[in-house]
């Protein structure tokens, strides 16, 4: 979750790599807003891994959504309907509220039909690369604060403290590098997924923007938080001029990940690390590239194929399988109290099929990434070289951790079928198949 009390050493560690703001990249993009910003990536080329990375996500976007798999076939019967006991009502009003408040304009680029493909479009970088819904640094503070109510209320108290922890250090990054029109505290974008929202039937949002992508679905008292994306570059708002001074995120994360490969023995690390070095010359080609370094699982990676490695979670002992959950806690921390127990109970279950993976070394300063997989759940870490600082090597300021749910359990598609089951043509919100000409 984020934090707001500092950690004593390598809290300023990041600004030795401070770069160059007279250098072309930032004096171009300090006199840009978003959309200029983007319009130049697209069509400029540059930075050309970047753009050629864009490019794949786009040939990804053709593919029909199928789901992430270990091996190809997508699982079935893994996810049921179930009570999550989250305040529907609440979170239904309140985005009505929103819709109220915005105009025919905003209203026509911000809901899509629940079975939208465009639930897939969102991305991390900081380039507006898919440009739906409303973005909440061109809103009224009336409008934005609306918003965030909406976001408040679907998340638990830390979760929702958490992306505001990331949104806030976005607003830091943008400030160190004088480019606040492209990166601040609510350079993000909300999009609503079905025709309005309702209690009894099923729809969702995505919050997307630099480092913080959420896309969430509701059916009645159910929530489906997944697939998202939270990082930070640095990871630590260190200017005392700041009001947001001492906020960090994704420390717990990285301390419980640490902590468990210590805690292996020497067989077992052996086992879970699968490559000793981050960039490891015994890689196969793709399993490391200049976007996402070691991580697999990102954006447009609906439908990725990403065997297991490792060691088995139930050889572990029950200490060190309690740092699993512990882990686990952290990476479901956005979902309520009610949600998040009912998660980690299924995971849980699934623990005789669930790898531990690690890449890098593992002393206590060492950068290093680790994966969590099972049938149900995905969760990646990585510390990663620098994007915005100029550090050539990954460093622990610099993090990406992502979540997924594998066999089309991402956006809520696996219960899609199990809703349409239960409700048929009577669900709130249908549109009736009868039709008889009364003129």
């Amino acid at each position: 979750m984020a934090s707001t009390t500092t950690q004593e050493g390598g809290d300023g560690e990041y600004r030795q790599y401070l770069p160059d703001l007279s250098i072309p990249r930032f004096t171009t993009m300090q006199k840009q807003d978003a959309h200029e910003y983007a319009k130049a990536f697209i069509e400029g080329g540059n930075p050309p891994w970047l753009h050629a990375l864009y490019l794949h996500w786009r040939k990804l976007f053709q593919e029909p959504f199928k789901g992430v798999t270990n091996d190809g076939r997508v699982r079935p019967n893994l996810f049921a309907l179930q009570d999550d006991e989250i305040p529907i009502q609440e979170i239904v009003d309140t985005t009505k509220q929103l819709v109220s408040q915005l105009s025919p304009e905003e209203r026509s680029k911000t809901i899509y039909h629940i079975d939208s493909p465009e639930w897939r479009t969102w991305s991390n970088p900081e380039f507006l690369l898919s440009d739906k819904g409303i973005r909440l640094d061109e809103l009224t503070p009336a409008v934005r604060d609306t918003v965030l109510s909406v976001l408040e209320k679907t998340l638990s108290p830390e979760g929702y403290a958490k992306a505001l922890g990331a949104m806030r250090i976005n607003g830091f990054l943008g400030d160190l590098v004088h480019a606040p029109r492209v990166c601040n505290e609510y350079s993000y974008n909300f999009v609503l997924f079905g025709a309005e929202p309702f209690t009894t039937a099923p729809w969702g949002f995505s919050f997307y923007g630099h480092h913080l992508c959420l896309n969430i679905f509701f059916y009645k008292s159910q929530i489906v938080l997944s697939p998202w994306f939270t990082g930070a570059e640095p990871n630590i708002i260190d200017s005392p001029t700041s009001p947001y001074h001492g906020t960090r995120i994704l420390h717990e994360e990285e301390k419980l990940g640490l902590q468990l490969m210590q805690s292996l023995s020497s067989e077992q690390q052996s086992a879970a690390q699968t490559y000793k070095l981050l960039k490891d010359p015994s890689m196969p080609k793709g399993r490391w590239n200049h976007d996402d370094q070691r991580h697999l699982c990102g954006a447009y990676r609906d439908n990725r194929v990403v065997p297991y490695e490792g060691i088995l979670v139930s050889s572990f002992s029950p200490e060190q399988q309690n740092l699993v959950l512990g882990i686990l806690n952290q990476y479901l921390l956005y979902l309520p109290s009610k949600a998040r127990a009912n998660r980690l109970e299924q995971i849980k279950s699934f623990f005789h099929e669930t790898y531990f993976s690690w890449i890098g070394g593992y002393g206590d300063t060492d950068p290093f990434y680790y994966r969590i997989q099972s049938p149900v759940v995905i969760v990646e870490f990585d510390h990663h070289s620098g994007v915005f600082l100029t550090n050539k090597e990954p460093a622990k300021f610099h993090i990406h951790t992502l979540l997924r749910t594998p066999n089309g359990g991402d956006y809520g598609m696996a219960l899609r079928p199990l809703i349409y089951e239960d409700e048929g043509d009577k669900k709130a919100g249908a549109v009736s198949q009868e039709f008889i000409w009364e003129g």
